[in-house]
């Protein structure tokens, strides 16, 4: 098959839709299908195109469902689009985000060949949504299927957008991920138990409560208790300024990482937390720390319940729960065996994410919308 995936979201932007869209993409072309990813420019003078990749317009940042998401401007992207169509004659054209404007709407307006997409998000109304409803749902109306990655995801959808979804999971990379790891041993102690963070310092990822927090836990660990603060935004000076003097050898804001030191990262932490406050449709983070062997503690929230099975392969607090959050960490920090037991059988659930059982889905998808399209068109 020739296959088209749009997303505004890709590198050098991390995230987990640019993962899922890497990923499949690598899946799919050992499958022998031809894979050409569209998304946009996010540096000045970045290359037009490359190998499997076709870049139009250019990218900025803008605010949106109490995060930062990707945004594609440029004056002529529905002929650079189609131009794009045109060069690859793709057999399917596959959307990621398909109601974010404007380059994935956009790309299903243009785009004649058979098409998929899948819904990321998780929210609940919004102004924008339901002002927009008619113009996005005679858009969604084009799909041949929609897929949903998670049931939380699925609803969110539903509410303007009914239909059928089939609901596949995001994936991991288990090779890559992996408890063997070498962790940064300047950041390996035997005196402290590194609590990892991971993310965008979006405030609905739960930094603040997080912060809040390790005043408590280091006290009930004996300050065994360090925490690790791997990403970045621009709220990141604000959060740093916040920590008191008292604590700042117990908190530690390492900024953005190049991606290939990520499993490096999981591997330095001893329990990995995401307080998230919610609006999370999926715990990428939160499988990837358990692919990497380590103990997860995440905020008890519907789109991380397609991931933690609690006290089975992750411990859960209710979200926005101080005192339930610094309880958790403080156990998990005193409780070695725990973490251990924790990590076995998180390894073990990262494996059914593995991405060639999630591409067999999607690609199975593909090819039920080519033989529906096909069959359409034998009848006419």
């Amino acid at each position: 098959m020739r296959i088209g995936i749009v997303s505004q979201s890709y590198y050098p932007r991390y995230g987990g839709v640019t993962e899922h869209v890497h990923h499949t993409a690598l899946e799919l072309r050992r499958r022998g299908h031809d894979v050409t990813i569209i998304t946009s420019r996010f540096r000045e003078g970045e290359s037009t195109s490359a190998a499997g990749l076709e870049r139009v317009g250019y990218n900025v940042m803008i605010p949106f469902n109490r995060a930062f998401v990707d945004f594609t401007v440029g004056f002529h992207l529905r002929s650079e689009l189609r131009r794009v169509f045109r060069r690859h004659e793709f057999d399917v054209v596959h959307t990621h985000c398909p109601t974010s404007p404007s380059l994935p709407v956009i790309a299903i307006q243009t785009a004649t060949c058979p098409q998929v997409a899948t819904f990321h998000t998780t929210a609940p109304r919004s102004f924008l949504q339901d002002l927009f409803q008619g113009y996005l749902r005679r858009t969604v109306e084009k799909l041949d299927a929609r897929i949903a990655v998670s049931a939380t995801a699925r609803e969110s959808a539903e509410m303007y957008y009914p239909g059928d979804y089939h609901v596949i999971p995001n994936g991991v990379d288990v090779e890559r991920f992996h408890p063997g790891a070498a962790p940064f041993e300047e950041w390996r102690d035997p005196a402290y138990v590194n609590l990892l963070f991971v993310g965008r310092l979006d405030p609905r990822k739960g930094i603040p409560l997080l912060l809040h927090a390790m005043p408590d836990v280091v006290r009930r660990t004996n300050g065994r208790a360090r925490l690790l603060i791997v990403g970045d935004s621009y709220l990141r000076n604000r959060y740093q300024a916040s920590v008191p003097a008292s604590l700042l050898k117990h908190v530690h804001f390492v900024g953005h990482v190049p991606g290939r030191d990520l499993p490096r990262w999981y591997a330095t932490g001893d329990v990995f937390v995401s307080p998230a406050s919610g609006n999370e449709s999926f715990g990428i983070v939160l499988i990837e720390a358990m692919a990497s062997g380590r103990a997860v503690l995440a905020s008890d929230i519907p789109g991380y319940r397609s991931v933690v099975i609690p006290e089975v392969n992750g411990v859960v607090f209710p979200p926005g729960d101080l005192p339930g959050l610094a309880d958790a960490l403080a156990r998990l920090v005193n409780d070695s065996e725990r973490r251990g037991q924790l990590a076995t059988r998180g390894r073990a659930r990262a494996l059914e994410f593995a991405w060639p059982r999630v591409t067999d889905r999607i690609e199975a998808v593909y090819r039920e919308v080519l033989s529906r399209r096909g069959a359409v068109h034998s009848a006419a």
